[in-house]
């Protein structure tokens, strides 16, 4: 049996914290076995989108994109930030290569339809878009590939994807081929209870016990996709899947365990 792969996806706040993500790097360039990293990196592309005086527009934690918005985030996710992320990843001796879905056509997706909402050019995959068969010749190589969460539609159109689906996604696509396990990392040590206790975290969320923290209020925003996409990733073949925080990467008691 093949080794198994640690899907990992870190997201804006630990992107754009500097110290964070400097311990991030020593943290992902210690972790053993395959490995792939999935980023975000909204809150840049938030940023310039104000300084270029075009609007921001989310819908339960994802963002709309119109074509001048994709322009943005396709410059700051798969040039600025992606590359920045790799250039720390060499320097702490992880051989990493940036990828947005197109490259080498990584990934493929398909428009999200324009109703009930529409969400411009953002995308959506399905595990079958994964180009397993790319992926792990970079693997067998040595080479830990980072991706952007821009992706192709195979005809010419790039397409904004959620960076929490795309690592989901890539998870589902290479389990078909090897076992593997997921991880979302960001600035709090899990799914907490008390937003204020960082000791409310919760251990474990099942679909059952999800549907409450939704209905509560307790998980809103960007939460939701993110649980929701691990809740689908564990009932369609990875083995597990954890929320925690970045500085606990290599803890394997850390966090909250999603469940089916």
């Amino acid at each position: 049996m093949k080794e198994t792969l640690t899907v990992v996806k870190i997201g804006g706040n630990v992107v754009d914290d500097p110290a964070a993500l400097d311990a991030f790097v020593g943290e992902f360039s210690r972790l053993r076995g395959p490995k792939i990293l999935v980023h975000g990196g909204g809150k840049e592309a938030t940023r310039l989108s104000k300084r270029l005086e075009i609007p921001t527009v989310m819908i339960e934690g994802r963002r709309v994109t119109s074509r001048e918005t994709l322009d943005v985030v396709t410059m700051v996710y798969a040039g600025l930030v992606n590359k920045r992320i790799v250039s720390k990843l060499q320097a702490a001796g992880c051989d990493a290569l940036g990828l947005s879905g197109a490259d080498g056509g990584a990934v493929r997706a398909t428009m999200r339809p324009k109703e009930p909402r529409d969400y411009g050019f953002v995308g959506d995959i399905r595990p079958e878009g994964v180009n397993t068969d790319l992926i792990e010749r970079l693997i067998d190589g040595g080479i830990v590939p980072v991706f952007c969460a821009i992706m192709h539609d195979g005809e010419g159109t790039l397409l904004n994807c959620n960076a929490d689906s795309v690592a989901s996604a890539i998870a589902l696509g290479m389990a078909r081929v090897r076992p593997v396990r997921l991880v979302y990392c960001f600035e709090q040590p899990g799914v907490m209870a008390d937003i204020e206790r960082p000791d409310s975290v919760i251990a474990e969320i099942t679909p059952t016990s999800y549907a409450t923290l939704k209905e509560n209020g307790t998980v809103s925003g960007g939460m939701i996709p993110k649980i929701e996409n691990a809740l689908a990733a564990v009932a369609s073949g990875v083995e597990s899947v954890s929320i925690r925080m970045a500085s606990a990467l290599n803890d394997p008691d850390a966090g909250t365990t999603i469940r089916p």
